[in-house]
């Protein structure tokens, strides 16, 4: 078979890798194009794939926009019998329907839940337990194509989405190769979709991060490492800092730090009773920092504050009284 690959992030390059590993003919790499990044801006930023298939002397195409006649031109002279994307922009009907064994698409959980553009942060903000891969080609509507294979992963109670995302990229790469293999033989049985099931996973926004201090442990615990490491869980510090019995933390360094955003990457939950304010933050001076919510406490173990290195809630303590 003659196979065109379209992804750009490193999620995507162990299925690019696998693929060639295992001797099969990828014609064309199609990726996002170069941009300006780094340092001042001007650096000349490839995307993990573009550098991957470089090294592996896979020819590499960089459309802008996906409908220009001269890119379907070059895209049709391949001549692919089969397209797989992952981790890829959105494709219009006259580029996934052009090869004969049509596209499919690798997708980070185990549809119909969870379609969209963020299924590995939702599934753990939700306190999902239990996530996966799923390949189905490609149709009109995103995320809805008729299913081909799944495979299942566990979430831990403290995985977070960075870590759960590297070992989706290589659960995803043994998928994508079962999955050309069943094309290629021509044993495979595509299923519909049960919208009835489907669960969406919006794109994530930097408003979205915001930690709502009035949820539970569990929920804040889930939410935060929903997001590490990127984009990251932030608040706002907008009330003075206490001791565990209520009385203010003697601390002048407190006030500079209010009403600076505040991002939280690691926390553990800790049930106890407590009379405080909601989003009341609370240290015993040395190494605890954490904040009342509904049911009881979050404990903040790693924070960055606006401007700041990435720190553990020890130093940042210590910080605050230098």
């Amino acid at each position: 078979m003659r196979i065109i690959f379209m992804g750009t992030p490193d999620f995507a390059v162990p299925s690019l890798r696998i693929l060639l590993d295992n001797g099969y003919e990828v014609v064309a790499v199609v990726t996002a194009t170069d941009k300006l990044g780094g340092r001042g801006g001007k650096q000349l930023l490839e995307s993990a794939v573009k550098k991957f298939a470089v090294e592996r002397g896979v020819p590499v195409l960089q459309p802008e926009k996906l409908r220009a006649p001269e890119f379907l031109e070059t895209l049709r002279s391949y001549k692919a019998d089969l397209q797989i994307v992952v981790a890829f922009r959105m494709l219009p009907e006259l580029v996934w329907s052009m090869p004969r064994l049509g596209t499919f698409n690798l997708h980070g959980s185990l549809l119909p839940k969870y379609r969209g553009a963020a299924p590995i942060n939702w599934a753990i903000i939700n306190g999902e337990h239990e996530t996966g891969a799923t390949t189905f080609f490609l149709q009109h509507e995103i995320d809805t194509g008729d299913l081909l294979f799944q495979s299942t992963m566990p979430i831990g109670d403290d995985d977070n989405v960075g870590e759960v995302h590297d070992r989706m990229m290589l659960l995803g790469a043994e998928l994508v190769l079962k999955t050309v293999r069943a094309i290629e033989k021509g044993d495979y049985q595509p299923m519909r979709q049960d919208d009835s099931k489907a669960c969406h996973a919006p794109k994530i926004f930097h408003e979205t991060c915001e930690i709502d201090f009035g949820k539970t442990a569990a929920e804040v615990h889930n939410f935060v490492r929903g997001l590490s490491p990127f984009p990251g869980a932030w608040t706002v510090v907008a009330q003075p800092l206490t001791l565990v019995d209520g009385t203010p933390w003697q601390s002048a360094n407190w006030e500079l730090v209010q009403g600076i955003e505040l991002k939280v990457f690691k926390t553990q939950k800790e049930d106890a009773a407590h009379h405080l304010p909601l989003g009341q933050f609370v240290t015993d001076g040395k190494k605890t920092l954490k904040v009342a919510v509904a049911d009881g406490f979050v404990q903040l173990l790693e924070l960055q504050l606006q401007g700041r290195k990435r720190m553990n809630a020890v130093d940042f303590l210590n910080g605050l009284k230098s």
